[in-house]
């Protein structure tokens, strides 16, 4: 019983790091439609911002963090101004800016792994806390699970606030109701998806800090695989929905650590896809998704 609660808690580690990543994604989509699988990269630029910081630039790691937060928004606003905003402003069909979107994650995980940039070799990230570990009723919990578990409720809390009881969040969810009114009603729609973009990157970067140090190894290419779930996890759960990110990033995480355990890790990825495959035959439109217009 000890060892499957560790593996649940284990489980809700990894799974709320896919909930940074995953919200970003159905943000981008619930405001203008749009799959950026540019976004797993985002999460590898905010790891090796964050690693540079720590171990280069001497920061403190929290403050690495906000830096990398802050470096990957403006990335997020780079990456639509001269990749979407032209498409979209010339009514370009939709799986153009998806292959722009593929084009672009490709460019950032080559351009990056130059030696100039980040280079190609895998690096160790130091441990950021000292090793600190609790037995609570059998079962150990570590500071580094404290610190994901806290850091994430506090992100997607100061999310939700932004989104439901600030003036910019009111006109993103506008934007996601009808662009056409919103742009009507006097709202500067490229200023709204900009700032879409900058607050989904920078979780995404806080999401990257987080798996350094859970996983204290990063590359040039770490992004594709977690990138992948964590937009599978958006669509599990109902894509253009947050709270929908949430669930189906930690049934995500859950699933993928429990087969691990229990099964075997070779089967972990498969099942996981399979569970997604299963879930949409039986409700298409994701576990909290709705066949209305989506809303972010």
């Amino acid at each position: 019983m000890e060892h499957l609660l560790e593996q649940t808690l284990n489980g809700l580690q990894l799974g709320f790091v896919y909930a940074l990543i995953a919200v970003g994604y159905t943000m981008v989509y619930g405001i203008i439609k749009l799959i950026n699988f540019a976004h797993g990269d985002v999460f590898m630029v905010g790891a090796f911002l964050a690693y540079f910081g720590f171990t280069s630039w001497g920061l403190p790691w929290p403050v690495a963090v906000l830096v990398s937060m802050a470096g990957c928004a403006v990335l997020g606003v780079g990456i639509e101004r001269l990749a979407y905003r032209p498409l979209r402003a010339r009514g370009a069909p939709r799986i153009a800016a998806l292959i722009t979107a593929i084009g672009v994650s490709l460019f950032i995980e080559y351009f990056t792994s130059l030696n100039f940039v980040f280079g190609s070799d895998y690096r160790n990230v130091p441990r950021v806390l000292p090793d600190r570990r609790w037995e609570l009723g059998g079962i150990t919990v570590t500071n580094v699970q404290l610190l994901v578990l806290v850091t994430v409720l506090v992100l997607v809390a100061s999310l939700q606030f932004v989104v439901y009881r600030t003036r910019v969040g009111k006109a993103m969810r506008a934007v996601a109701q009808d662009t056409d009114a919103a742009r009507l009603m006097g709202i500067d729609v490229d200023r709204i998806i900009a700032c879409t973009f900058a607050l989904g990157s920078a979780l995404a970067a806080a999401a990257g800090a987080l798996f350094a140090v859970a996983y204290p190894q990063i590359h040039p290419f770490m992004g594709i695989m977690p990138g992948l779930k964590a937009f599978t996890a958006a669509v599990l759960g109902g894509i253009g929905s947050i709270p929908g990110a949430l669930l189906g990033a930690l049934v995500m995480g859950q699933v993928e650590v429990l087969t691990a355990a229990y099964v075997t890790t070779d089967f972990r990825d498969a099942i996981a896809f399979a569970l997604l495959i299963l879930v949409l035959l039986l409700r298409p439109t994701g576990l909290l998704g709705k066949t209305a217009p989506e809303k972010v």
